[in-house]
């Protein structure tokens, strides 16, 4: 019966004038491109070729100190503060590891607090002071950690060296090296692929026990 129907419609659609099946595709294509306009947004439809983004957003100004030197800049809102100090000012000693705050590779001091860059927004730091691990050794010489780190064997690799730099200093200065339990659990945060772990609890130790100034 079915069968009977479906040859009985072939037949009579065979049958009609080709203008009507012309105009049949024309009423779906004019249906559907309605449809599209209908779920475009108001601002879409009303815009002229120059006011549809592209994904440039307003520039805002940022003052920001970093490693003793005042800075003013123009930035992206949404540029993150590990994208300003590698892109913007090319200080690239500060590494992108994870992205997602995982790895600690990203690690600088915002006001003496050591923070993940990867995570912060640029714009959240107007005012503030940044140190990266650029700032650490003066007129040549070595940061006591930085000498540390060498003398204990506290990186292979070297790229995740950086952040445990910046975190091994702020666990001394937040009292937080009163033990080795006590470090591996503030430098937990931070990861080494080359599991130099045992060799950079030694550092720290080692300066906090010295009690050299950080």
């Amino acid at each position: 019966m079915i069968e009977e129907q479906v040859n009985g419609q072939e037949k009579a659609d065979q049958t009609l004038p080709d203008h009507v099946f012309e105009d049949r595709r024309l009423f779906l294509k004019q249906t559907m491109a309605f449809a599209g306009f209908t779920l475009a947004p108001v601002s879409f439809l009303t815009a002229t070729p120059d006011d549809i983004p592209i994904g440039d957003h307003e520039r805002v100004k940022l003052s920001v100190t970093i490693n003793g030197q005042k800075r003013r800049l123009s930035i992206d809102p949404r540029m993150t503060t590990l994208d300003l100090l590698r892109e913007k000012l090319t200080l690239t000693g500060t590494k992108k590891g994870c992205d997602l705050g995982q790895c600690g590779a990203c690690t600088i001091l915002i006001d003496g607090q050591r923070t993940l860059s990867c995570l912060s927004l640029a714009i959240m730091q107007h005012g503030k002071k940044i140190t990266t691990v650029e700032s650490l050794s003066e007129h040549g010489n070595l940061h006591p950690m930085q000498q540390a780190f060498i003398k204990h064997d506290g990186f292979q690799c070297g790229y995740c060296t950086p952040g445990q730099l910046m975190s091994a200093i702020a666990c001394i200065r937040e009292g937080c090296a009163g033990s080795d339990d006590e470090i591996r659990e503030y430098m937990s945060g931070n990861l080494c692929r080359c599991g130099a772990y045992p060799n950079i609890v030694n550092a720290i130790s080692d300066i906090k026990n010295r009690g050299q100034k950080v």
